[in-house]
């Protein structure tokens, strides 16, 4: 309810302080163009201000307005995936080497958190774990075949200088 009374107090105000029995549908297309051009709104803050006037409209002053077309729409954000594909996932883990690579394999291959990959100390893994299978029987990364890799390799910290 307060939502609607600030975006229909803006309308008015945006007008001049005329009387919305006065403002016709140029005057709020005209409106709510302003709010996805000049005020930058998103699409969903611009339908919100569109529902408010029609509610004044309709529901307080008992005026049914014509079609209001020609409005220039805020543009809707597009959607990214929430989550890569096993595939997607395995060609971006292939590109990264050293510390980088043990760190996303772990959080790819554990399910664990980043604060508890980045806190985790080589003491705290069992590098003897048996396999483990999670939901619907989908086998996951183990730390002996992730450590397995840098096992050779000398560790250096990237934060450490000289």
């Amino acid at each position: 309810e307060r939502a609607y009374i600030s975006y229909i107090r803006e309308f008015i105000l945006f007008h001049d302080k005329r009387h919305p029995q006065e403002i016709g549908v140029d005057e709020i297309r005209q409106y709510l163009t302003h709010l996805a051009v000049e005020k930058n709104v998103a699409a969903s803050t611009q339908n919100f201000a569109f529902n408010a006037i029609l509610f004044l409209y309709k529901q307080v002053l008992e005026v049914n307005l014509p079609l209001i077309d020609g409005v220039l729409r805020a543009r809707k954000p597009k959607h990214l995936p929430a989550v890569f594909t096993p595939t997607e996932a395995k060609s971006i883990i292939a590109e990264l080497e050293g510390t980088n690579h043990l760190i996303v394999s772990l959080l790819y291959g554990s399910g664990m958190r980043l604060t508890e990959v980045l806190r985790l100390r080589v003491k705290d893994i069992d590098f003897e774990m048996m396999p483990n299978y999670g939901a619907r029987r989908q086998r996951r990364e183990r730390p002996r075949n992730i450590a397995a890799d840098f096992v050779s390799r000398p560790f250096t910290n990237p934060n450490r200088t000289g």
